[in-house]
């Protein structure tokens, strides 16, 4: 099992959050467990290369 870290709020009656490796793509639900399933389902698309053009963030070392 692994992690992954995701970056949620609270917005009147919805939970919105994004996985923080992937903060372009959002998803919302009435509850934090429906968001976080929704996070998952996000995360299982992104990886199958499902969801085009997907921005990415890495580190590179520099002198």
């Amino acid at each position: 099992m692994r992690t992954v870290q995701y970056t949620f709020w609270q917005d009147g009656e919805f939970f919105i959050g994004h996985l923080n490796e992937f903060p372009d793509y959002q998803t919302q639900a009435h509850s934090k467990e429906e968001l976080l399933e929704n996070l998952r389902d996000l995360l299982a698309d992104v990886e199958s290369g499902e969801v085009p053009f997907i921005r990415k963030v890495e580190e590179m070392a520099v002198a």
